[in-house]
């Protein structure tokens, strides 16, 4: 059974899909202030595998969206058809999907990497000029915070000799 936020985003996506609109929450109870949420699509694992195929992945560090609900539907829907690494999702994959919703907590400045755990901080990158990158926590395979920063700077086009300020950031993460 999986968590009524991640039912939301999945039928957020479903609806979409069908109607080509955002799924209207507006009447939804239960519904709470913004805040940074991020939703995460793979493909069910094939044997072996931790992890199926990644098909989509957006979010935002800063909500975007009134409420939590629609922020929730804005970041789903964006995971399942505008992720340009990934092909979008069909109407009769959504049932299949595994879905993890990411509800961020505020992000804190870090002056090292003895301050960073991959396993329970997600990591933000900013180079000069403004270019910044986002990895959000227990990615597998990624052990050691050296490699969290370094996919991280890759990620903003960042060379791995410039210096960057760093944050961390911790999640709910939801199944």
């Amino acid at each position: 059974m999986s968590h009524p936020l991640v039912d939301l985003a999945r039928e957020a996506i479903r609806h979409y899909l069908q109607t080509g609109e955002y799924l209207d929450v507006s009447q939804m109870p239960g519904d709470g202030p913004p805040r940074g949420v991020f939703v995460s699509l793979h493909d069910p694992p094939r044997p072996g595998e931790v992890e199926g195929e990644l098909r989509g992945c957006r979010g935002s560090i800063r909500p975007l969206g009134p409420t939590l609900y629609a922020e929730i539907v804005r970041q789903a829907v964006n995971s399942a058809v505008d992720d340009p690494r990934c092909r979008s999702v069909e109407p009769d994959e959504v049932d299949t999907l595994d879905i993890t919703v990411y509800l961020l907590h505020p992000e804190e400045r870090v002056h090292g990497l003895d301050e960073l755990d991959p396993r329970r901080y997600g990591v933000i990158v900013e180079g000069s000029g403004g270019r910044r990158a986002l990895l959000l926590p227990g990615i597998p395979g990624i052990e050691t915070a050296e490699e969290q920063v370094h996919l991280t700077k890759r990620k903003a086009f960042i060379r791995a000799d410039e210096p960057v300020r760093l944050y961390r950031f911790e999640a709910e993460v939801l199944r």
